[in-house]
């Protein structure tokens, strides 16, 4: 197996180097920075590069775009992420550029050497390796990120009433609860959709779409 290996704190990528030559893997380069990794991949074709997500020149995020560069330019090379951190804005974007060739494993939870030789042999063979933690991570995030999610039960039946095109009349006698009920709710879903109180009678209809999708 030939590996691009790229990682900014030298005295760590000396040691992964080691690693993998130890056991059999071709480290063709080892970089500093997403800049060089993307040079060095398009030198040497190989079957897989190592990054990690924070490296220069912001130390944010530019190995984990350097990934997704290396997968859209290259999606013969398998990609694995190496970090400490879950970088979520790209971390989605990464593993749905394709379904095969993909790892993401954070540092501090790689118990040993042969468990990241392991993972990163099944990503060149074409698996995906996800670490746990990141998918949960990522999970947790998504679900942040989607107002629905926030609903409470009776909140999504109030939606769903609305939906259906209830009164508010009419969801307060379906739901059994009072009229001053049901405003508070959809109060509240107004709310957490973040629906501003300007849009005046439109964010009814506003709050429907969201629901369905639109």
């Amino acid at each position: 197996m030939r590996v691009v290996l790229a990682e900014d704190s030298a005295l760590l990528r000396q040691g992964i180097e080691l690693l993998l030559s130890e056991q059999g893997i071709d480290v063709v380069a080892s970089v500093g920075d997403g800049e060089q990794l993307l040079r060095a991949v398009a030198e040497h074709r190989p079957d897989a590069c190592v990054t990690d997500v924070r490296m220069p020149p912001t130390f944010l995020d530019e190995g984990l775009r350097a990934a997704l560069a290396v997968r859209a330019r290259w999606p013969e090379t398998a990609v694995l992420v190496l970090s400490h951190y879950v970088e979520e804005r790209y971390a989605v974007d990464l593993v749905n550029t394709n379904d095969n060739g993909v790892g993401y494993l954070l540092k501090d939870r790689v118990s040993d050497a042969e468990e990241f030789v392991d993972a990163l042999r099944r990503v060149a063979a074409g698996e995906t390796v996800i670490d746990p933690e990141v998918v949960k991570q990522l999970l947790a995030s998504s679900r942040q990120r989607d107002p629905l999610a926030t609903l409470t039960p009776r909140e999504r039946e109030v939606l769903t009433a609305m939906a259906e095109g209830r009164s508010n009349a009419g969801i307060a006698a379906d739901l059994t609860i009072g009229t001053a009920a049901v405003e508070k709710y959809i109060r509240s879903i107004f709310m957490k959709f973040d629906l501003q109180q300007e849009a005046g009678d439109h964010r009814r209809v506003l709050a429907v779409l969201r629901y369905l999708g639109a």
